[in-house]
């Protein structure tokens, strides 16, 4: 449905009223979120902050790895393998218990990270890092700050979005494809060996994962959804990406329209609900803490800057400690910041400063808690609401300071023209095409 043909519907009703306002209204906002997919800036901030923070986890704990989730945790391999027996919760590291899984698991946990950040075939590796995610967090449950539930439903959440779009390696190719359609242009889609491999090499491995171990994995329940196990899942989207690039090879009209409509729609969902998801971690923190009584005098704030654990920086924590005033004014701030920010979404401006103030917020919590990966975590999830502009503006002055020679292409710029009798729509090449296809 496109923009004229809603403009025509609505003429032909001859309606000008308030009627015809709100249904034109509907069909407009129907064909944006149909047509577009919305918040491109901000989903590339949460792929990229995210995986950063991920990985800086990871390698900032390599040394601590095997007391955190491998062979020498406390919470042993058998009391993991029992847990996991009852909540049927996935995680590839009960596989097996063997020093070479765990070390394999957890290198690949970080490759996946990086290659997701790097915007590297990014809707496969949003699949593959939330394999590891998942795998490293189910093992042992009782490690984490925080931050580990920030982490561990954002990484379900990108697999919907299509967070390549801008500022990823994906979107530079689908640029110099774009701009030289005659070098593996067109629909032939087996050009693209990598892209095939990869799919292929991802398949196998599903496969592999299901015969040869005991991974637990049912089709139709204890999954991700209600009616929908892991099994069903992985091999749901290991179908769907060999079936867009099916379908842009043999069918790229009407097919290839509807599959973009429901990649936009999926998006947009998925966007909607990662906005939903971060309002209610602040709703439900800030109502809880209302109902403390040492957050209603006031006092909550003096007794974690007083224990070890949670002092980097002792001087500092009992200096601001010592002023009851500054305890009383960052304890009400604390609370009243994360109540009022959901309501703060009907204004912009408002969101804009009460936004500022949440993200300077968890920058005290990492520097006087030493809760760094929680706080970035948090800061990332923040993100999703910053206006685009200023988004644009520090993609901008960072290419600026790190100048490139072939700098990332800029969304919704129009490429040259195709060369005369090349195929005017070079589409996706592989199964991992999703994110590097051209929107229509």
């Amino acid at each position: 449905m496109s923009t004229t043909s809603t403009a025509a519907a609505t003429d032909s009703t001859g309606s000008t009223g308030p009627t015809g306002s709100t249904g034109s209204a509907l069909l407009r906002g129907l064909d944006r979120v149909t047509g577009s997919s919305l918040g491109r800036y901000q989903t590339a901030v949460l792929r990229i902050g995210l995986s950063f923070a991920w990985v800086g986890y990871l390698l900032r704990e390599w040394p601590n790895r095997r007391e955190l989730y491998g062979p020498a945790a406390p919470w042993s391999w058998g009391m993991a393998h029992e847990l996991t027996g009852d909540n049927h919760a996935f995680t590839a590291l009960m596989w097996s218990d063997s020093t070479v899984w765990f070390e394999s698991v957890y290198a690949f946990a970080i490759v996946s990270g990086v290659l997701l950040m790097l915007g590297w075939r990014t809707r496969t590796m949003a699949v593959l890092s939330m394999i590891g995610v998942l795998s490293l967090q189910n093992r042992s449950v009782f490690v984490g700050d925080g931050g580990d539930n920030v982490f561990h439903l954002m990484s379900l959440y990108l697999i919907l979005v299509r967070c390549g779009q801008v500022w990823s390696l994906d979107a530079r190719r689908a640029a110099r494809r774009a701009q030289a359609p005659g070098r593996g242009g067109g629909r032939d889609g087996a050009r693209d060996v990598t892209g095939i491999v990869l799919w292929v090499l991802c398949g196998l491995a599903l496969a592999a994962a299901q015969l040869l171990t005991d991974t637990r994995m049912m089709w139709t329940d204890r999954g991700p959804l209600p009616g929908i196990g892991w099994a069903a899942a992985l091999w749901g989207l290991w179908v769907v990406q060999g079936l867009w690039w099916l379908v842009c090879r043999r069918a790229p009209g009407e097919p290839r329209t509807v599959l973009d409509m429901i990649a936009h729609l999926a998006h947009n969902g998925a966007l909607l609900v990662i906005m939903a998801e971060v309002c209610l971690i602040y709703a439900t923190a800030g109502w809880y803490k209302i109902q403390g009584s040492r957050w209603q005098d006031g006092t909550a704030l003096f007794y974690p800057m007083h224990i070890d654990y949670f002092s980097p920086w002792p001087s500092l924590s009992h200096a601001l400690a010592a002023s009851s005033v500054v305890v009383l004014l960052l304890s009400y701030g604390t609370v009243a910041v994360q109540v009022a920010f959901p309501f703060t979404l009907l204004d912009r401006r408002v969101k804009n400063v009460l936004l500022a103030l949440m993200m300077a917020e968890h920058v005290g919590i990492a520097v006087m808690l030493g809760l760094p990966f929680f706080s970035l975590a948090m800061v990332v999830a923040d993100a999703v609401f910053l206006p685009t502009g200023f988004l644009r503006w520090v993609g901008g002055a960072a290419g600026r300071l790190f100048p490139r020679s072939r700098p990332f292409p800029k969304p919704g710029a129009v490429p040259p023209g195709p060369r005369r009798g090349s195929d005017p729509d070079p589409g996706p090449r592989s199964p991992d095409g999703l994110d590097t296809a051209r929107t229509r």
